[in-house]
């Protein structure tokens, strides 16, 4: 079980180089593609995500308080969804709905990381590269 209690500053460090590094993953597959929301948008994400998380902890809030971590997620999901809703939302048509989910993934990815769960992060990466990349070659087939 992980412990939500401050850790030291050192793990800290690693955790926030783990969600930019799986943020950099998706990003670059983005990128690639020729995408907005490319490598420094998705590291940016998973970053932010993994800071509200490690926040949380480091504050005690997260051992004091049974719904501050909770709050916290709710609150990353809520504003990678406004940072999603605007990359898809323009020219008055919906477009980019894959980059948004990719940028969701992100947050995703940087939140375990944030939370020490990096081998969650980088399972949950490895899955949407597996998608972003290999579905889009299948479908290139099809």
């Amino acid at each position: 079980m992980t412990s939500f209690s401050p850790i030291p500053w050192i793990n800290v460090a690693g955790h926030l180089a783990v969600a930019v590094i799986l943020g950099a993953v998706i990003g670059l597959d983005r990128e690639y593609s020729h995408k907005a929301a490319g490598l420094r948008t998705n590291m940016l994400v998973s970053l932010g995500s993994a800071l509200f998380m490690t926040a949380t902890i480091q504050s005690g809030m997260a051992e004091v308080e049974g719904t501050a971590l909770p709050r916290a997620v709710q609150g990353v999901i809520t504003g990678v969804g406004f940072v999603g809703a605007g990359s898809i939302l323009r020219e008055d048509r919906v477009r980019g709905l894959t980059s948004a989910t990719a940028v969701w993934v992100s947050a995703g990815a940087g939140m375990a990381a944030g939370l020490g769960l990096g081998q969650l992060g980088l399972m949950g990466t490895g899955f949407a590269l597996v998608i972003l990349r290999l579905m889009k070659f299948a479908e290139n087939q099809i």
